[in-house]
C-alpha cells in the first residue's frame, strides 16, 4: 500500500486531487470543519455521516462569491439558479462523504512518510527556488486559519480519496479504432488556393444622389443612433488607496526580506543537452566524440543510430533537472565539456553544458522600495474590509456618496455622459482613473431609483454606483451625420462590387475552371497555402471560418465567406491523409482514456452515492439557499 500510494504521488490524478484540497479552502472556507455556528440540522445523510445545514450554507454561500466575482458584482441570481447551486454544493459534500465511506470500508490506510512526500511535492507551499518553504507553508496555515495538527488530517483524508478514485481511473483505456479514427481526424491536411477580394479594391462607385444617401439612413438607422448615456457617480475604494495610507517599519521591511529572500534571488541555471542511449559501449563512444569537437547534429544522428535521442534539456536549475545523478554531473561541469556515461533507469546519459548563468541576489536596498509596496498591498487587503464595512455603514445609514466620501476620505468620480464603452457624447474615450471594468457593466444594468450599495470588484477593491440620469438611444439628425451616411453608402457599394466578385469567381469554378487560374483571368493573384490541419495552427493557414469551410468541401470544390475587410474566396486543391505518427496516436489515446476515467468517475461516485444509501432532506436546496418559508 505505501508503495502504491508513493506511486500515485506522482501521477496527475492525485496532483490534482491534491489542488482541489488546497483550492476547496478558498471556495468551501474552513467554516465547515471548525464550526457549525450552532445550528445542528442535518441536511443530507450517506450511510452513518451527516451533512449539516451551517456545512453546506458555508460551501453554497462561497461557490456564490465565486460567481458573483466571475460574472461582476451586480450578479443577482434568481430562486431557481440559487437552489441549483445549492444541489451542487450539496452533491459534492455528499459524494465527499461517499468516498470516505468506501475509504474506509476497504482499509485505504495514507502513512506518515507518504503525508510528507505529498506536502513537500505542492507547488503552493514551494518558494523561489523551487523547493518547499516552511514559510509558505505556514502563512497558507495562517491565511486559512488550520493548524498544522489539522491541515495534515484533512490532507490525509484527501489522499485515502485519491487512492479510491484512482483504482477506478486506471483501468480507463482507449480501443485503438476510435483513437485511430479520431488521429486520422485531426491529422488529415488540405492544401487550397485563396483568393482576397478586398472592400477597398472596388471601384470607386458613381457620386451618389441625395435620395441614395437618404434612403440608406433610412434603411440602417442603428449605424446613424446614438447610444445610451448615462450619469453616473461612483464612490471608489480601492487597494491603492488603502495602502497608500500605510506606514512599513524599517524594521519590518528588513525581516520581510529575509524571509522572502528567496522571491529576489535566482539560482544557478545552466543550459544542458543531452544524449541518452541504451548501452555504456555507444554512450562513451558519442562522450569521446563529442568532448573531441563533433557538432550537435552529428551526435543527434548518432544517437538516433544507437536506437536513442539527443536533445537540449533548456535552461534548467539543480533542482529542475529531472535526474538528480545528472544535475551532480551537470553542475560539476565547466561550460563546454562533456560528462562520462551516467547510468539511470532510462539508459545511459551523456550531458554536455552549454552556457552557464550565475545565481543572482538582489540587494536590500535594491528592493526596498518594491518589497514596501508589497507589504503595504498585502496589508491593505486585510484592513480594505473593515474599512468597507465602515463605508457600508454609512451608506446604510442614508448619506449621499458625497458626504460618505468626504467622511471617510474616499475618491468620487462623475461623468456627466457615458456610453456602456467608457465613451463619451464625441466618441472618445473617458479617463475612468480606475475604475473597475465590472462597475461600468453594473452602471448599465442598474435601473432608475436604485439604492446606491457597496460592491466588491474581482481585483479587490470596492465601489457604489448612483445613477444621476439616463439619455436613451435616438437617431441622430440626417444633417448632422451627412459625412457618416455618404461614407457608410461608399462602403456599402464597394461591399456589393466585391461580393458580385466573388460570386463570379464561384461561379467559374462551377464551370469547371480552376480558382487559380479564374482568379488570374480576372485580373486577381491567387494564394496557395501550405498543407494545414483543422485546428489552422500552422503557418499560412487560411482564418478559421475558412479553414472550417474548405474541410467540408471535396477536392476542387469551392466556397466564399466574408471579412471584417473583404471577402475571401477559397478552392480545396489536394487533401492529404493523417500519415503514421505513432506517438500522436499514443497522445490521442491518453486523451481519450482520460475522458473515459472522468466518465468512470462520475459513474463510480454515483454508484458509491446509491449504495451508501444518500438521503437529502426533501427541504435542503431551500434551506441552504435561504429560500425556505
Amino acid at each position: 500500500m505505501l508503495a502504491a500510494i508513493r506511486n500515485s504521488l506522482n501521477s496527475w490524478i492525485v496532483k490534482a486531487l491534491f489542488l482541489l484540497l488546497i483550492a476547496s479552502f478558498a471556495v468551501w472556507g474552513i467554516g465547515d470543519f471548525v464550526t457549525s455556528g450552532g445550528r445542528e440540522r442535518t441536511v443530507a445523510r450517506v450511510g452513518d455521516a451527516t451533512v449539516s445545514l451551517a456545512e453546506a450554507t458555508e460551501a453554497y454561500q462561497r461557490e456564490l462569491a465565486q460567481l458573483r466575482r466571475s460574472l461582476g458584482g451586480q450578479f443577482e441570481p434568481t430562486g431557481p439558479i440559487r437552489q441549483a447551486i445549492a444541489e451542487a454544493a450539496l452533491g459534492r459534500l455528499t459524494a465527499l462523504r461517499a468516498l470516505d465511506l468506501e475509504a474506509e470500508r476497504i482499509g485505504v490506510v495514507v502513512p506518515d512518510d507518504a503525508l510528507r512526500e505529498a506536502v513537500f511535492a505542492a507547488e503552493v507551499f514551494r518558494g523561489a527556488d523551487g523547493r518547499f518553504s516552511r514559510v509558505q507553508f505556514q502563512a497558507f496555515l495562517r491565511n486559512q486559519g488550520l493548524t498544522e495538527q489539522r491541515f495534515l488530517e484533512l490532507l490525509r483524508g484527501d489522499l485515502a480519496r485519491g487512492q479510491v478514485v484512482g483504482s477506478v481511473r486506471v483501468g480507463a483505456l482507449a480501443p485503438d479504432a476510435l483513437a485511430a479514427a479520431l488521429f486520422a481526424y485531426r491529422n488529415e491536411r488540405r492544401v487550397a488556393d485563396l483568393v482576397e477580394l478586398p472592400f477597398v479594391a472596388a471601384p470607386a462607385p458613381p457620386e451618389p444622389t441625395e435620395e441614395q444617401l437618404r434612403r440608406h439612413y433610412e434603411n440602417n438607422p442603428d449605424l446613424f443612433t446614438a447610444p445610451e448615456y448615462r450619469a453616473l457617480t461612483f464612490l471608489l475604494l480601492t487597494l491603492e488607496d488603502v495602502a497608500r495610507e500605510i506606514e512599513i517599519p524599517e524594521a519590518a521591511l528588513r525581516t520581510a526580506y529575509e524571509e522572502r529572500r528567496g522571491e529576489f534571488s535566482s539560482p544557478e541555471r545552466r543550459v544542458i543537452a543531452q544524449v541518452v542511449v541504451r548501452d555504456e559501449e555507444r554512450a562513451r563512444a558519442i562522450a569521446e566524440a563529442w568532448a573531441a569537437g563533433a557538432p550537435m547534429a552529428n551526435i543527434v544522428a548518432e544517437a538516433e543510430a544507437s536506437g536513442g535521442t539527443a536533445g537540449v534539456l533548456g535552461r534548467l536549475s539543480r533542482d529542475e533537472v529531472p535526474l538528480p545523478a545528472l544535475a551532480a554531473a551537470a553542475f560539476a561541469l565547466p561550460a563546454g565539456r562533456v560528462s562520462e556515461p551516467i547510468r539511470s533507469p532510462f539508459g545511459w546519459h551523456v550531458v554536455r553544458v552549454e552556457e552557464i548563468e550565475p545565481a543572482t541576489e538582489r540587494a536590500f536596498d535594491e528592493v526596498r522600495e518594491e518589497l514596501k509596496a508589497q507589504l503595504a498591498r498585502e496589508r491593505a487587503a486585510d484592513l480594505i474590509y473593515a474599512r468597507a464595512n465602515r463605508v457600508e455603514d454609512s451608506i446604510a445609514a442614508g448619506m449621499t456618496l458625497e458626504q460618505v466620501a468626504r467622511a471617510h476620505g474616499l475618491r468620487l468620480l462623475s461623468f456627466a455622459a457615458i456610453d456602456a464603452a467608457g465613451r463619451g457624447p464625441d466618441g472618445e474615450p473617458l479617463d475612468l482613473d480606475g475604475l473597475p471594468e465590472e462597475a461600468l457593466q453594473g452602471a448599465f444594468e442598474a435601473g432608475p431609483g436604485a439604492i446606491p450599495r457597496l460592491t466588491e470588484a474581482r481585483d479587490g477593491s470596492f465601489y457604489a454606483l448612483r445613477l444621476d440620469g439616463i439619455t436613451p438611444p435616438a437617431l441622430r439628425p440626417f444633417d448632422a451625420v451627412a459625412t457618416e451616411v455618404r461614407a457608410s453608402w461608399e462602403r456599402e457599394q464597394r461591399r456589393r462590387a466585391m461580393e458580385e466578385e466573388a460570386a463570379a469567381l464561384l461561379a467559374a469554378v462551377r464551370e469547371g475552371v480552376a480558382l487559380d487560374e479564374a482568379a488570374r483571368r480576372r485580373g486577381w493573384t491567387p494564394r496557395r497555402t501550405p498543407p494545414f490541419r483543422r485546428d489552422g495552427a500552422e503557418a499560412g493557414a487560411p482564418p478559421p471560418q475558412m479553414t472550417q469551410a474548405l474541410f467540408a468541401l471535396a477536392r476542387g470544390e469551392a466556397t466564399m465567406i466574408e471579412m471584417p475587410a473583404g471577402f475571401l474566396v477559397g478552392s480545396v486543391v489536394a487533401i492529404e491523409a493523417a500519415g503514421d505518427d505513432r506517438a500522436g496516436r499514443e497522445r490521442i489515446a491518453r486523451e481519450i482514456a482520460g475522458a473515459i476515467a472522468d466518465d468512470l468517475e462520475a459513474q463510480f461516485l454515483e454508484a458509491l452515492r446509491t449504495r451508501a444509501g444518500v438521503r437529502i432532506d426533501a427541504n435542503a436546496t431551500r434551506l441552504i439557499a435561504g429560500d425556505a418559508p
